[in-house]
């Protein structure tokens, strides 16, 4: 956008609107394992995916 002589303000909107995207898409992901995790402990465990691990995702989204 900056090589086509787009303003500063409408790369930092675009910017912005990316990051919120991927933010909740982390959220959304994240949201849906712990979902599963508190439903099927035993399995999510089994798979990898023991709750401190689930949670420890989260927190790195924050």
């Amino acid at each position: 956008m900056l090589a086509e002589g787009r303003e500063c303000r409408d790369v930092i909107t675009q910017l912005a609107a990316a990051s919120k995207a991927l933010d909740r898409a982390g959220f959304r992901l994240v949201a849906s394992g712990l979902s599963y995790c508190i439903e099927h402990p035993e399995s999510a465990d089994a798979d990898g995916y023991p709750m401190p691990a689930i949670e420890k995702l989260f927190m790195s989204l924050a």
